[in-house]
Formats: structure tokens, C-alpha cells, sequence
């Protein structure tokens, strides 16, 4: 049985459509796909992450220890800034893509939450003397996010704040009498985005709040159209541990400058000696026919990468899809096709993100 959202009897009463989505139960619209995507370009809607988790990190080593494994600069962090950062293995694999934010008396880490027990696991394997203890707090939190151009005048009108501008800058505030947590978004929608964190048990309440400021719920047809049109790959669905992470859209992952960490040498071997023989990219399809999860890419019949992700372009009014794709076969405008059952669909190679 998939997992059901915390707020799952809330998008009953807004009308869901629900599908099983990666071991979740996820509304797939509330009856007007195509009028929440123009909400999230436009004005503002509401993402429920319910399916995302934190692990909370304390003890006085914490920046020190995540600092020395993750990509990205931490140790460098105050409370109230925040980062995106991978875990990588020693041959530069991606283990996980993940948020951090910095709290003053302890560090949570955003991720699926289908994957914090094995990054905790991961992360307990490097402890050694340090004072660092690590909780997976999932339960008792519950993310929300608002996407669209309105979206930080929203929270500020709701909550009296916003957050800074630098991605994953984070403050606290009340909203609507309950304690939350504010963070300015990395983009993966395209567009401005506001991370809304509260406990659990207050989440309905949040929920409430949120709609009747304005915020009108989106389903996973709109997000994944803002998503894919975005370039943004998902990890454990574009991006998995056969994954080098320079083969992906690693620029905000990364700090050139920090020193050593697990998979270090790999990354900044191929930026200064080397490439990767395929890279994550975007593709436009003539037609109508939106290809499955894996489906082979082609050129002059052989196949040379496998699509990761695809949707109808609620923007474009195409398919679209994230594939990696041999190198040599890469370049933007190139000719390829996609095998869709016994046929295959002319496509060719765009940059990401989309359309721009």
C-alpha cells in the first residue's frame, strides 16, 4: 500500500485525484491541471511536501562533521543560512541531493523521506570521536511549499516576514498562532518558491492558513510540468547512485574551495582534466506521446541514453523529458529519437532549463 500523506483528507475535500507516485499516494490534480500550473507561473500555489523528511543533526561538532563529507560549503554557515549539498561516495556517486539549513543549536537535513534512514546510516559511518548526534525528526515535521511569483509577498502577508533572497536562507515565524519555519526556495519549480516547515500536529492548521491566504493546492501534473520544464532532476528518478555528480546540474552543489570530502578528487579531476561520457540534459519530442521512465534515446538507430523523467509541457503544450545522453550526442539542437513501444519519436536535444 503506498504511503499516505499527513494532509491526504484536506486534498479529498479540495476535490484530489489521487495516483500512487514512488510509494506515495499523490493528488494528481484537483480537477484543473492546467489552471494550477498558470497559478504557479503566475500568481501563487501550494506544494505539499509531506513526502519529504528531515534529519536533525546536533552536537557541538555538527558543522565541522557535515562540512567534511557534504559538497557544499557548511562550516562557513550561520543560523539562518542554509545550502544545497550532495553526498557523494569516494568515486564521486551520487548517495543523495539534499537541502541544509542551519539552525542555532543544530543543522536539519532535507531530503525524500524515503531516504533518511539510509543517509543516517551513511552519515553514522563516519562518526568516530566526534560529538555529533544524528535523529530522524520526520514524524513530527511536515513540509509545505508556496511556488509563483506572489509567493513571498504571500507568506509575508500571512506571517509578517519573508525570508532573505539567498536560496535556503531560513527564518521563524508565527502563522496563524503556530511556529513555523520560512525558507527561500533553490528553484526546482523555475520560479520563486517559500519552504514552509511546522510541526506535524499543526500541519491541518498551516494547511488552512496557506489556502485561505490565497494559495491554491497543485498536483503532481503541474508541479512535475514546472519541475521537468525547470531542469530539475529528482533524486531517485533522474538521478540514483550510478550517477556521477558533474554528469548532472551540480553548480549549486558545489564549493570548489572547501577541501577534502568523500568523492572530492573525482569531481575536480573532471572539472580541470577530464569530462563525462554523458550528461543529463533535456529533450523536445514532435507528436503528442510522452515516453516512459527508461525509454531508450536513439541516434542512427544505436542507443545512446535513456530518458529520466516526462511530462506534457503544460508551457511548452509538448512532451518533454530529462535523459542522459552520451556526450558526443549532447549538444543542443541535436536530431535523436525516443523508442516508445514498437515506434520511435523524433525528438531532438534542448538545453535546460526549457524555453529559455
Amino acid at each position: 500500500m503506498p504511503n499516505r500523506l499527513l494532509l491526504h483528507d484536506r486534498h479529498v475535500a479540495a476535490g484530489a485525484r489521487f495516483e500512487a507516485v514512488c510509494d506515495w499516494d499523490l493528488p494528481i490534480d484537483y480537477g484543473d491541471a492546467a489552471g494550477e500550473y498558470a497559478a504557479a507561473r503566475r500568481t501563487v500555489a501550494l506544494v505539499d511536501r509531506g513526502n519529504w523528511g528531515v534529519l536533525e543533526v546536533t552536537g557541538r561538532d555538527r558543522a565541522t562533521f557535515l562540512h567534511a563529507l557534504l559538497s557544499n560549503e557548511i562550516k562557513a554557515l550561520v543560523p539562518g543560512q542554509g545550502c544545497a549539498a550532495a553526498l557523494l561516495d569516494a568515486h564521486g556517486k551520487v548517495q543523495v541531493v539534499l537541502f541544509v539549513w542551519v539552525l542555532e543549536d543544530r543543522i536539519q537535513l532535507v531530503m525524500p523521506r524515503g531516504l533518511t534512514e539510509k543517509i543516517a546510516q551513511a552519515l553514522d559511518h563516519y562518526l568516530f570521536a566526534e560529538k555529533v548526534s544524528l535523529r530522524d525528526a520526520s514524524d513530527e515535521t511536515l513540509f509545505l511549499m508556496l511556488v509563483g511569483p506572489e509567493a513571498p509577498a504571500t507568506i509575508e502577508r500571512l506571517a509578517g516576514v519573508r525570508p532573505p533572497e539567498p536560496p535556503w536562507s531560513h527564518v521563524s515565524a508565527p502563522l496563524d498562532g503556530v511556529a513555523v519555519r520560512l525558507a527561500t526556495g533553490g528553484g526546482e519549480t523555475g520560479g520563486l518558491e517559500v519552504w514552509v516547515s511546522c510541526a506535524a500536529a499543526q500541519g491541518p492548521r498551516v494547511w488552512d492558513a496557506l489556502v485561505g491566504g490565497g494559495a491554491g493546492p497543485i498536483g503532481v501534473t503541474a508541479y512535475e510540468s514546472l519541475r521537468i520544464e525547470a531542469g530539475t532532476p529528482l533524486f531517485g528518478h533522474d538521478v540514483d547512485e550510478s550517477a556521477l555528480l558533474p554528469e548532472i546540474p551540480h553548480e549549486r552543489l558545489v564549493s570548489y574551495t572547501k577541501g577534502c570530502y568523500p568523492g572530492q578528487e573525482v569531481v575536480v579531476r573532471i572539472r580541470d582534466r577530464g569530462h563525462v561520457n554523458r550528461r543529463l540534459t533535456g529533450l523536445v519530442l514532435e507528436g503528442d506521446v510522452v515516453p516512459p521512465h527508461g525509454a531508450d534515446v536513439l541516434a542512427d538507430g544505436a542507443a545512446v541514453g535513456r530518458v529520466t523523467s516526462a511530462t506534457w509541457s503544460l508551457g511548452l503544450g509538448r512532451p518533454i523529458a530529462l535523459a542522459f545522453v552520451r556526450r558526443e550526442h549532447a549538444e543542443p539542437g541535436r536530431a535523436v529519437a525516443v523508442r516508445v513501444g514498437e515506434r520511435t519519436v523524433a525528438a531532438r536535444i534542448a538545453a535546460l532549463p526549457f524555453g529559455r
